[in-house]
């Protein structure tokens, strides 16, 4: 008997968002390839936070290696995260156990049936482990490159006391924030990438109805 274990996440906490599809996905593969699935783990967190700070990754990695699991389901690479370092530690800590992970939108094993690193699998991991880091990297670019524009153009970031932003100049000034809040990234994270406080990125999210 072949077991599996199952580990999905999104980024958000909000209704728009859910691990239903990757764990519905998942569990028709194991079906399909006759894995019988022993644990499912779900996280809402962002893929930017540190493994040791992603409390259920952590429990699943350690599952998974205590319990000699054959192989652990993820819909994509980034479930494990946006570090390359980050990613390849938890893929080390698995393989050191002789756990195999299947990525499914790649069709991937990290392993290969006789244990030894499925080395297609090794190149591609690192090479999309480090885009998702270059990705990161083109926000942050992004935002600040925005930010200098609408300043340049005559924008005035903050709020003088007494003053008061109609929707269309917050939309402007704050239009890489929003469309980072539609693709699901979360407040906290989104605060970190714009370098704007907690309390604004809440408030342009209530106010745009994000």
């Amino acid at each position: 008997m072949k077991t599996a274990v199952i580990y999905a996440r999104v980024s958000s906490t909000n209704d728009r968002q859910s691990t239903q599809r990757q764990i519905e996905d998942l569990t028709r593969y194991a079906k399909i390839h006759e894995y019988t699935i022993v644990n499912v783990y779900e996280e809402h967190i962002s893929g930017a936070t540190k493994n040791e700070n992603r409390t259920v990754l952590m429990e699943c990695l350690n599952f998974c290696v205590e319990n000699k699991v054959d192989c652990l389901l993820l819909s994509e690479l980034s479930r494990l995260g946006r570090s390359t370092l980050q990613v390849l530690k938890s893929l080390d800590m698995l393989h050191e156990a002789q756990v195999s992970v299947y990525i499914q939108n790649l069709g991937l094993y990290t392993l290969q049936p006789n244990g030894e690193v499925n080395p297609i699998a090794s190149i591609m991991v690192t090479v999309l482990a480090e885009m998702a880091n270059i990705e990161r990297s083109n926000i942050v670019y992004r935002l600040n490159s925005g930010r200098a524009n609408y300043i340049a153009n005559g924008g005035k970031l903050g709020r003088k006391e007494g003053s008061i932003k109609t929707m269309s100049q917050k939309k402007e000034e704050y239009k890489e924030v929003i469309a980072l809040l539609k693709k699901g990234y979360s407040i906290r994270n989104v605060a970190k990438l714009a370098n704007v406080s907690v309390s604004t990125i809440q408030r342009l999210k209530k106010e745009f109805e994000i």
